[in-house]
């Protein structure tokens, strides 16, 4: 009887290695994407679609350098990301959900405009405090990197601004961690005065910690004139460099701050106009790229943009709707999550979110063809406990894009989340059954009336059956007989007019 041998530690590595490459290799293959249909796709739902040929043509020129001998001074080019290298680290979980995670990481990168050229999945137990990879492993990135022509290293991790230095000091070329890749996305698709100033926000809080300069220059004392014209406090010895540009950085924060304080009033008064007229509100959340602005299309004609593309809606729509027995309500569409939100961004869009928190009904959005909607699930959820007032509103799951998932995976889903609704906005399998669940979930009328209006007011009965649930109606030769529940305001009216 011969003993079962068991594996070496020298094999162990050999074997994980290769589980790791087996990972990075079928990314590779997939062309780094996990986008799941035609991006060109659109139904006569989606309107004209005029954004979409100014955001296409916003897209990366290739060619364009940031190789650099002396990375010294990264923190102060601007971010131009093209060929790139991905990096990850698996610590802990399966082999699938590490594939998972390097494969949002290669959409995103594909969506800031680069091209993803080659990845390296490490299996560590912690990311080494240096170089966040360790020396061999970022010795070995250097190779690929410099066999690739790589200019630019994504690592899929927030880095710590060390961790970033000792990476680029070994590869010689820049390094942005997912934060970064986050924040210039939200800056290449912000339209709105408000959604830039956001962005821009955001950007500044993440930069802030990694200012890094030129050596010496940045210990160089500015005083008197020299120091930005800054006035009172800025003369005597002086400020260093670097002390002169976190004041600059500060400065501008606190006036992002300001500004986004003083949109906050406009956003306030369309929602109370709303409010007032006793008008519903439903906000479609979800992770990036489930479908909801093709979801908020099929349900209202709006035509907002629809682009297979992460994060391509960051400026909240919001457009009427109806439910199948004519009662108003608004839909909103959202800012997409994602795995790891930076914590710049949740603060920056906390008044955006706010359309989430003053809704009346959450419709969750997911991506029931993604590889991990659990995952998705799980990411949402932790961003709508953060949110203040949503933790207790009701929430319809839906799980879209069911003409491409899984029979398998929609049954699972089901079993998790019992009252999921599975439909198709490209087709628009479902979507009868998702507005009458929607109706359903809409808080109903305070207040039950039975009276005759009269024939000159058919503006009441108008507006009972737009804002109000009508239970019958009867043509008298008085008026019409209208039992409903309506709120107060128009009860006290109708009563008023009987």
């Amino acid at each position: 009887m011969t003993r079962p041998t068991h594996p070496t530690p020298a094999e162990l590595d050999t074997s994980t290695e290769a589980r790791a490459q087996d990972v990075v290799d079928r990314i590779l293959a997939r062309a780094g994407t996990a986008i799941q249909q035609d991006s060109d796709e659109h139904t006569d739902y989606d309107g004209d679609q005029l954004d979409l040929a100014e955001r296409v043509a916003l897209q990366r020129v290739g060619g364009l350098s940031t190789e650099l001998e002396d990375v010294s001074e990264v923190e102060y080019r601007q971010l131009r990301l093209e060929r790139v290298v991905l990096v990850g680290l698996w610590t802990h979980g399966t082999a699938e959900m590490a594939e998972v995670s390097l494969r949002e990481l290669a959409a995103l990168a594909e969506t800031a405009g680069s091209t993803v050229l080659d990845g390296m999945l490490q299996r560590r137990s912690a990311p080494d405090p240096g170089t966040y990879l360790g020396s061999g492993k970022a010795a070995e990135l250097a190779g690929v990197v410099a066999a690739t022509n790589a200019d630019t290293v994504i690592v899929d991790s927030e880095l710590a601004p060390s961790q970033r230095r000792g990476l680029e000091d070994v590869i010689k070329v820049k390094v942005i961690d997912r934060t970064a890749l986050i924040l210039d996305i939200f800056a290449q698709h912000a339209k709105s005065r408000e959604g830039k100033a956001q962005v821009e926000l955001a950007q500044l809080e993440y930069l802030l910690p990694r200012l890094r300069g030129w050596g010496e220059s940045m210990s160089r004392q500015a005083g008197g004139r020299v120091a930005g014209g800054a006035g009172i406090g800025s003369r005597g010895p002086g400020e260093t460099k670097i002390e002169l540009d976190r004041r600059r950085i500060r400065t501008r924060m606190a006036k992002l701050r300001r500004q986004i304080e003083q949109m906050a009033p406009g956003r306030a008064a369309r929602r109370h106009s709303r409010s007032a007229a006793e008008v519903p509100s439903v906000a479609i959340a979800g992770y990036t790229n489930a479908g909801k602005s093709s979801l908020l299309n099929r349900l209202t004609d709006a035509g907002v943009l629809v682009q297979n593309a992460l994060f391509a809606t960051l400026d909240p729509t919001v457009r009427r709707a109806q439910t199948p027995d004519g009662r108003a309500y608004t839909l909103a569409d959202t800012v997409g999550f994602v795995r790891n939100l930076p914590t710049q961004l949740v603060e920056a869009f906390r008044s955006t979110l706010e359309e989430v928190g003053a809704s009346d009904v959450i419709v969750h959005v997911v991506d029931a063809a993604h590889p991990d909607p659990e995952g998705q699930i799980a990411a949402v959820r932790d961003v709508l406990r953060d949110i203040e007032g949503a933790r207790d509103l009701p929430e319809l799951v839906v799980l879209n894009k069911a003409d491409l998932a899984e029979p398998e995976t929609i049954a699972r889903l089901r079993t998790r989340e019992p009252n999921a609704i599975a439909v198709s906005a490209r087709t628009g399998a479902g979507i009868e059954e998702l507005q009458a669940a929607i109706a359903e979930a809409l808080p109903r009328p305070a207040v039950e009336v039975d009276v005759v209006v009269p024939y000159d007011r058919g503006d009441l009965v108008h507006r009972a059956h737009a804002t109000g649930e009508v239970i019958s109606t009867e043509h008298l030769e008085a008026g019409t007989r209208l039992v409903a529940r309506v709120d107060d305001a128009l009860a006290a009216d109708l009563r008023n007019a009987g």
